[in-house]
């Protein structure tokens, strides 16, 4: 068949390109964006081509489109116009994902990490397919497994009906398209209820509790009412150590090169889920010390006297998370916050979540606020300096102002946000060289 995917160099668009493809697919695209992402990795590994204006298109080509993409934009109404079927992105993954026995990921936190980590388990014993929501995915349909990161943004995961689904976490989130926590929590039960054989779920989490699981379900977490607990935490700037007890009993040791409670939990569900489907403790154990976790997910770069973090956080939780991991790794160095908001709604409902959250780097810069799904007209007066006037401080920084940040010598700096960050560390990069 042939697939043309609008916005193809988003994230989740892109991965999914990369899998039609391998499954014998002839497959296009369009973006606006002709800077180079790192989303375009894979995309142009498979000469998938990509387009930036209007081209022939066969007419039994299905086109789909990113969420980013408004049903008024050009190129949407155009396929229109030429008679294409247009299907919902997350209607032909549900489609792909149907033909394996597919392990579902979701939470509001933590799914492309634990994805990974499931991946990496799989990839190196029984073989799988997958779909990392970081840009990354591969299908073949000699593989059994599948393991789908599965988005709960405009209740995409409905359209999903897994084997096995992990839930990480439930939160509020995606205020946009959710009118509250109990719209996400009963969307979330939907996703449960679509899976036919378990489901390993994050006991700790209050929502999850909450859920009505008609499928057979095991939770996990550092309470001890979950069926399995994490125990014997020691959190050292080389890694994360903790131990697994199930039913009580010690199950393993296990040693992370990864940071923050956070990880170990989503080791945690990764790791259940490898027993559940055959894998050795002792395999798991080797394998996991070889993780290393997906693109933009603490991602650490030497330069100079700086250490760079490129991370993905973009709700107040995965921030507080980040910064603390950062704690745990470089104790003693200074934590420069640099962060990228994204959508107004989400600026809007977590202002004092993000003020408290960005309070513990002792130094914040917030960008404006990268968004390009809401119109800034519909949420006026609403801005980054919402949050940086609430911080002690806080200061304004972008592409033009970034070299203030060259006086942070031998600090930690995380660049924040799942936005693109990485024309900020382009443009850092290009200050301090012209300094030296």
């Amino acid at each position: 068949m042939k697939y043309y995917c609008i916005g193809i160099k988003g994230s989740g668009m892109s991965t999914l390109a990369q899998i039609l493809k391998d499954l014998g697919n002839e497959v296009s695209g369009y973006d606006d964006v002709k800077d180079y992402k790192f989303t375009q990795k894979g995309l142009d590994e498979r000469g998938i081509e990509i387009f930036y204006g209007p081209h022939p298109l066969d007419p039994d080509t299905i086109a789909t489109y990113s969420v980013a993409f408004k049903e008024d934009h050009k190129e949407l109404k155009r396929v229109k116009e030429l008679g294409l079927e247009v299907k919902k992105y997350a209607e032909i993954m549900g489609h792909v994902i149907d033909s394996f026995e597919t392990i579902g990921v979701s939470g509001t936190h933590g799914k492309t990490s634990t994805a990974s980590m499931l991946k990496h388990l799989l990839e190196n014993t029984l073989g799988c397919s997958y779909f990392i929501g970081a840009g990354d995915g591969k299908a073949s349909s000699d593989d059994r497994y599948f393991v789908a990161e599965s988005d709960e943004f405009n209740r995409h995961f409905t359209y999903y009906h897994p084997a096995y689904s992990i839930i990480t976490n439930i939160e509020l989130e995606h205020t946009e398209c959710y009118k509250d926590i109990d719209d996400i929590r009963n969307t979330f039960n939907i996703f449960a209820d679509n899976t036919k054989k378990l489901v390993i779920a994050n006991g700790d989490n209050e929502e999850v509790r909450k859920m009505n699981f008609k499928t057979r379900v095991l939770f996990y977490g550092f309470k001890d009412d979950n069926d399995i607990v994490i125990k014997n935490i020691k959190l050292t700037k080389d890694g994360s150590a903790f131990d697994i007890y199930l039913n009580k009993e010690l199950y393993g040791s296990f040693l992370l090169p990864l940071y923050g409670e956070h990880m170990i939990a989503n080791a945690t569900a990764a790791i259940v889920m490898a027993k559940e489907l055959g894998l050795e403790e002792e395999v798991i154990k080797e394998l996991l010390l070889t993780f290393k976790n997906a693109k933009r997910r603490f991602a650490i770069e030497e330069v100079g006297p700086y250490t760079l973090i490129d991370d993905y956080a973009h709700h107040p939780t995965e921030i507080k998370a980040t910064l603390k991991a950062c704690r745990q790794k470089y104790p003693d160095r200074r934590l420069v916050a640099v962060f990228v908001p994204n959508t107004y709604s989400r600026t809007k409902d977590f202002k004092d979540e993000f003020i408290e959250a960005l309070s513990l780097a002792d130094m914040t810069y917030l960008t404006p606020i990268d968004c390009n799904r809401e119109d800034p007209k519909d949420y006026p007066g609403i801005s980054s300096f919402n949050i940086i006037e609430g911080i002690k401080d806080a200061k304004a920084i972008d592409d033009e102002t970034i070299a203030q940040l060259a006086d942070e010598k031998d600090a930690v700096i995380a660049f924040l946000g799942c936005a693109s960050v990485d024309h900020l560390i382009k443009a850092f990069k290009k200050a301090i060289s012209t300094q030296n």
